[in-house]
């Protein structure tokens, strides 16, 4: 059983929120004590999604919340757009596949930064990518 501890959103509708968001990722995920490291991965890897919103999505939102596994304790981020959606998401996962508008990781880097990576997606239904990282 996970229990969560408040969920707190950032709306990402401009470059500065991007900023906020990699801001409040990097607060939760030291005080859920994680690593300097998976903080890192962690942040970067909120950061990609964050403009991948605003960039690919039109927009949206993010929402940061302290989970615990009962053994240990993470954080699951939420990033979600009413955007155009992904339309080939294999292609869109392959490793090395960007489309030049981000720091270049794409949704495969991401995918590797997390301990949990999960999306929902489809042309014009929008993305929702739910990413886990777990203290160690």
């Amino acid at each position: 059983m996970t229990t969560d501890v408040g969920p707190q959103m950032v709306t990402i509708a401009a470059d500065e929120d991007v900023v906020r968001v990699r801001q409040l990722v990097r607060i939760v995920a030291v005080g859920a004590k994680l690593s300097l490291v998976d903080q890192t991965k962690l942040v970067t890897a909120a950061s990609e999604l964050a403009r991948n919103t605003l960039v690919y999505g039109g927009g949206g939102g993010a929402e940061v919340t302290v989970v615990d596994s009962g053994r240990r304790t993470g954080i699951r981020i939420v990033f979600a757009d009413d955007g155009p959606g992904i339309a080939d998401l294999d292609l869109a996962l392959t490793d090395g596949y960007t489309t030049g508008g981000g720091l270049g990781l794409g949704l495969s880097g991401a995918r590797r930064l997390v301990d949990e990576f999960e999306i929902d997606t489809a042309a014009g239904r929008g993305t929702r990518i739910t990413i886990t990282k777990w203290a160690r």
